[in-house]
């Protein structure tokens, strides 16, 4: 792969506005997508089978006037004043006798209905107003809306002065996260982190302009995306924190390879292409796991959760096709200019990391002890980490809804912000109204139940409805409780009474989705552990470096989940933050946070210790001296990029935090926290002491593993070889296959090695050999289709194998005779359009379909023949036109040209 990223960066540096203006273009196609296709954001939540969602489904049927959307406003008197009062009954009752005729409206409560108990406060000091709406508060239009507040707000000018009215209720209990000029700061101190980094202002600025093209592109994308499904509002957020910051990581490592090149005096052009395959095969390995942390959301099996991590990992997946491209078509517009300000070398003065690494490395022990007690310390507090749904109350304090649901926690009790529904049918009942009266009285009974405001059945007399009021708020764990006990019941009641009783609600829906969420974080903790282990195993051929990647995981994401109990629980800085309101973090946070934490911490594993296992192989000393060695000087040559792109994330995610939107602040303060832990305390201080420990133990790996994990070239080691051999066979060479010490093994055996060869283009060679398999596989490792052992040379049609594998493969047709019984149809398809065509068997082609075959063969193709009998294949060869044909016996390891 690291090949073909490499050929992509250097054509994307030869055409840059080609590049360009293709980006631009999907921008504008995206944002023309995005006004035609947006259907809004949906913020409603909800868990299909789910025993409240069931509930509220049944009600949409059966009871239509509760199954709606619920708003209502509260009125507080003046000092001394009564609501009972005309002037506040008066105008209190007339507004109510409009709602009744509003649209959507299907029941509008007056607090001095004859039927009605508990909308005025014991004190009567204030009063409510409840309005019953048709349809879910995403269908509910703006006109509804704005008209319902501005009578509100009027029947507040009509009341006597001093008193107060404020309009709240789950219609108006969610904003739409909005962007603030806070989040500006992230990108301002990023652009500052660049220029430092790069010492270039037109360096710098590239990765920023790569980085917000692709969150355009998928923002607009996930606009569109309205149209065909439920996209919440806390999703284009989500899409756009992740898409800046991985956007500019992506892009920096990129830019800051190809600037190291080039001031080591490589071509600028040579410089791209070596970057995009060396930095790019990280970027890309690195995106790859955060796009299978997001989707693996999708586990939790909540709709809204999986559209949001889907949504998250395009906007991802955007950053890394985007930091592909579009940064070394940048490249190819600054061309030397990317060099900078090259800064002057100190000669005998050793840079921080270099110092900073000898200090972790000295005391490794002490090191790995201090950060494993200190982290755990800061962990604990994720014992107490309460999940919720926002209402109201996580509102600032400054919006009319927030300040409605602290006045009726104050007049009426905090149950009252959150009421349950038991629900049932009662079709068999032969005294529904005594039935719901007696169901009620035993539902006064349980503990945490203030009051029962409500016990009906519809007009039908076929369902039933308990309104129940608890003691404690919506988020409140005693209301969780209580929602357990009244389910606890259901069999007791159902002998009783005859009726197969759901608890449901808004408060219940939420309840089952916090509970749905938190069940859901240990497979998925378990999926994504499993993954980084078994992803850097591929990558670093070790069982210990993974291990360490994976229990520094765990350290990081605990510690700011830590954080997060102490600022959202516990109230630690919570006015410097400006969380509004202590108490439960929305339930998504720590599964959100758990898949984006760990895709970026990997690239942090990647980019620091890639370098050090390079320096150990290239050592060539297999000791542990040797191997702490590569560990220091590994961390020196990647960290100051490492500590760039670390700087640069924090900033994104705590510029989120101040202004930001309730749904996502205790995600991005868990993600900058987690980043700063991760990348400064784990990666940078633990990993390399760790690694010190371990020395060469830490890249021990069983030959068993090691056989049948895949390869991944995640540093593009295929691209530096490549360099490295450049000039191989030589300047002046024609030859179209060129071999040199060519070795194969197949299952670990070694079938053939020594084999050096040249063939011109237009000519045949004839591979023969005693054993099958050995003449086999050496005409599959020219096809393409084999991998030759490590150490040989084998150049086919200018691109070097194994790493330019899939041109070859693409290039090269291959015919095997032994397995078809009709040898003419494979020998046809494989010369169809073919620069080479190889044939394994090419002596069992029966005399009389000879020339049949040669005619197939006839043209400018290049031929290779494995065969038994040479002389059959050479005969072949002459027949279908070749006369530079070489015989390589691998019996003799020689060479003669017939």
């Amino acid at each position: 792969m690291s090949t073909l990223l490499s050929s992509l960066g250097r054509w994307s540096y030869r055409h840059p506005w080609r590049v360009l203006g293709s980006w631009l273009l999907i921008l504008l196609v995206m944002g023309g997508g995005a006004l035609g296709l947006n259907k809004g954001f949906d913020n409603s939540i909800s868990i299909p089978g789910t025993e409240a969602q069931d509930g509220l489904e049944q009600l949409a049927r059966t009871f239509p006037q509760v199954s709606g959307t619920a708003a209502q406003f509260i009125v507080v008197a003046a000092d001394g004043d009564s609501v009972e009062d005309a002037d506040y009954r008066e105008p209190i009752e007339a507004a109510v006798d409009e709602f009744a005729d509003y649209e959507d409206m299907s029941n509008a409560t007056s607090p001095y209905g004859d039927t009605v108990d508990g909308l005025i406060s014991d004190d009567d000091s204030a009063a409510i107003v409840q309005l019953q709406l048709d349809g879910q508060s995403t269908t509910i239009s703006d006109e509804v809306k704005d008209a319902i507040t501005d009578r509100v707000h009027a029947l507040a000018d009509e009341l006597p002065d001093g008193s107060v009215v404020k309009l709240g209720g789950d219609l108006y209990a969610t904003e739409l996260p909005a962007i603030s000029p806070t989040e500006a700061v992230g990108v301002l101190i990023a652009l500052l982190v660049l220029i430092v980094t790069f010492r270039s202002f037109v360096m710098a600025g590239l990765p920023l302009a790569v980085a917000l093209i692709g969150v355009g592109v998928s923002l607009l994308g996930v606009v569109a995306a309205t149209a065909f499904t439920d996209v919440s509002a806390t999703t284009p957020l989500l899409a756009l924190m992740l898409g800046l910051a991985v956007g500019i990581d992506y892009a920096l490592f990129i830019a800051a390879r190809h600037q190291d090149q080039v001031r080591a005096g490589v071509d600028p052009e040579d410089a791209a292409a070596r970057a995009t395959g060396t930095a790019g095969s990280a970027v890309v390995f690195a995106g790859v796991t955060v796009l299978i942390a997001l989707i693996g959301l999708g586990l939790a099996g909540i709709p809204f959760l999986t559209v949001m991590g889907i949504a998250a990992a395009v906007a991802v997946a955007v950053a890394v096709a985007i930091a592909l491209t579009l940064t070394p078509a940048f490249l190819g517009f600054a061309k030397n200019r990317a060099a900078g300000r090259v800064p002057k070398v100190k000669k005998q003065k050793k840079s921080f990391a270099s110092r900073w690494v000898g200090m972790v490395t000295k005391h490794p022990v002490v090191t790995t002890v201090s950060i494993v007690v200190g982290l755990s310390a800061v962990a604990l507090p994720a014992l107490q980490l309460g999940l919720a749904l926002p209402n109201a109350g996580t509102l600032p304090e400054e919006t009319e809804a927030r300040q409605a649901y602290d006045l009726t926690g104050e007049h009426f009790g905090d149950g009252f912000n959150g009421p349950l529904i038991l629900t049932g049918t009662i079709i068999t009942s032969t005294d529904p109204l005594a039935l719901m009266d007696d169901l009620a009285a035993e539902v006064e009974k349980i503990d945490g139940v203030k009051t029962v405001a409500l016990a009906t059945p519809n007009e039908t007399a076929d369902t039933g409805i308990v309104q129940i009021i608890p003691e404690t708020g919506p988020s409140d764990p005693e209301t969780t409780a209580l929602v357990h006990e009244l389910r606890d019941h259901h069999d007791e009641w159902l002998d009783e009474f005859g009726i197969d009783l759901t608890v449901t609600g808004f408060t219940a829906v939420a309840i089952d989705v916090s509970a749905k969420l938190g069940q859901a974080l240990l497979p998925f903790g378990i999926f994504v552990v499993g993954l980084s282990v078994i992803l850097l195993m591929v990558v670093f051929r070790s069982v210990w470096v993974p291990i360490k990647a994976a229990l520094g995981y765990l350290l990081s994401i605990l510690a700011a989940f830590g954080v997060v109990t102490m600022v959202f629980e516990w109230g630690w800085g919570a006015d410097l933050l400006n969380v509004p309101k202590t108490g439960p973090v929305i339930a998504f946070m720590p599964i959100v946070v758990m898949g984006v934490l760990f895709g970026l911490a990997m690239d942090y594993e990647v980019f620091l210790v890639s370098r050090m296992r390079e320096d150990f192989v290239h050592a060539r000393s297999n000791t542990h001296d040797a191997a702490r060695d590569a560990v220091r000087s590994g961390y020196a040559a990647s960290a100051r990029v490492v500590t760039a792109a670390a700087v640069i994330m924090f900033a994104v995610f705590a510029a989120f935090v101040p202004e930001g939107d309730s749904s996502i602040k205790p995600i991005a303060l868990a993600l900058a926290v987690g980043i700063a832990v991760d990348a400064f305390v784990v990666r940078m201080t633990l990993v390399p002491a760790v690694m010190a420990l371990l020395g060469k133990h830490a890249w021990w790996m069983p030959k068993w593993l090691d056989r049948i994990l895949p390869r991944f070239d995640v540093e593009g080691e295929a691209v530096e070889r490549e360099d490295k051999l450049a000039d191989w066979p030589d300047a002046g060479s024609t030859a179209v296959i060129s071999a040199e010490d060519l070795a194969i093994s197949i299952d670990e055996e070694r079938i053939v090695e020594g084999v050096s060869a040249s063939v011109e283009p237009g000519g045949a060679l004839v591979i023969t050999s005693s054993d099958p398999r050995a003449a086999r596989g050496v005409l599959l490792a020219i096809a393409g289709r084999i991998a030759p052992d490590e150490g040989s040379r084998l150049r086919v049609a200018g691109h070097l194998l194994p790493g330019r594998g899939a041109w070859v493969r693409s290039h090269v047709g291959v015919a095997m005779l032994a397995s078809e019984p009709d040898p003419l149809p494979a020998i046809r398809e494989a010369a169809r359009g073919s620069d080479i065509v190889a044939i394994d068997g090419a002596d069992l082609l029966p005399r009389s379909l000879a020339d049949q075959a040669a005619a197939e063969l006839a043209g400018p193709s290049t031929l290779v023949l494995a065969a038994a009998d040479a002389d059959a294949a050479a005969t072949l060869a002459r027949d279908a036109g070749r006369t530079d044909i070489t015989i390589l016996d691998l019996a003799q390891l020689s060479e003669v040209i017939a």
